[in-house]
């Protein structure tokens, strides 16, 4: 019998293809993605499209984080565009403070109801835009800490599961499609829209991954960041 699973699935390029990833290694998989009061549903869209694709469960979760959280990514502000050089000089106003903690907590609840073994979240700590809640050491923390708040021990002892954690971005795409990710289904976009912003720093490192791959992204961009267009 297959190991079971439950893939953090946000809808983009990152946990589209740890799902793909975790379904090669042969994990039985149920996805979960949030509803958590964030500017746009663009995301949750790409999440059902992907799992219809491969055929699996998805879970939404719906928590309102906006009425307590402040981001520019649950209406506080605007999201700020800054040039590919300065986005990892400091932590940007899409930070959703504490955001992975609630989110791999639920996972883990979701783990112990379906009898699960790993949760797996597409988290990468290279490319990316600084968050601390996507350092290495708060992964190995969290999951002891999960452990020891769940009562998990031995066979039963939940991991946090982060295959692409020490990867660049072009890395991650590379790996993708070899594995025949759906990249067009997914959408990195901090804002929402029929096209992505192509500004944002999603967009940017997104953009910046297919350009070392050597890929064309397939999904449709409003606007191109100038180190593309060279």
């Amino acid at each position: 019998m297959s190991e079971k699973g439950v893939i953090l699935l946000s809808g983009g390029l990152d946990s589209a293809t740890v799902l793909a990833y975790a379904i090669k290694k042969g994990f039985q998989l149920t996805a979960l993605t949030f509803n958590y009061g964030q500017r746009h549903s663009r995301e949750n869209n790409s999440a059902r499209d992907i799992a219809s694709r491969y055929g699996i469960d998805l879970k939404e979760a719906k928590i309102n984080l906006s009425d307590l959280i402040e981001s520019s990514l649950t209406g506080y502000g605007n999201v700020e565009h800054r040039r590919l050089a300065d986005i990892e000089s400091r932590i940007p106003n899409t930070y959703v403070p504490a955001r992975n903690i609630i989110m791999i907590s639920i996972a883990a609840g979701l783990c112990q109801t379906i009898e699960a073994s790993t949760i797996f979240i597409g988290a990468n700590a290279l490319d990316y835009s600084g968050y601390p809640d996507c350092r290495p050491e708060f992964f190995n923390s969290m999951e002891q800490s999960i452990n020891i708040g769940t009562g998990s021990d031995g066979k039963d002892r939940i991991r946090i599961e982060v295959p692409l954690q020490y990867l660049r971005k072009s890395e991650i795409i590379n790996m993708g499609i070899k594995l025949n990710v759906p990249y067009e289904l997914t959408w990195s976009c901090y804002e929402g829209g029929d096209e992505a912003c192509g500004m944002c720093d999603s967009c940017q490192l997104r953009l910046r991954g297919f350009m070392e791959a050597g890929v064309h992204d397939p999904i449709k961009y409003s606007k191109y960041p100038e180190f593309y267009k060279k």
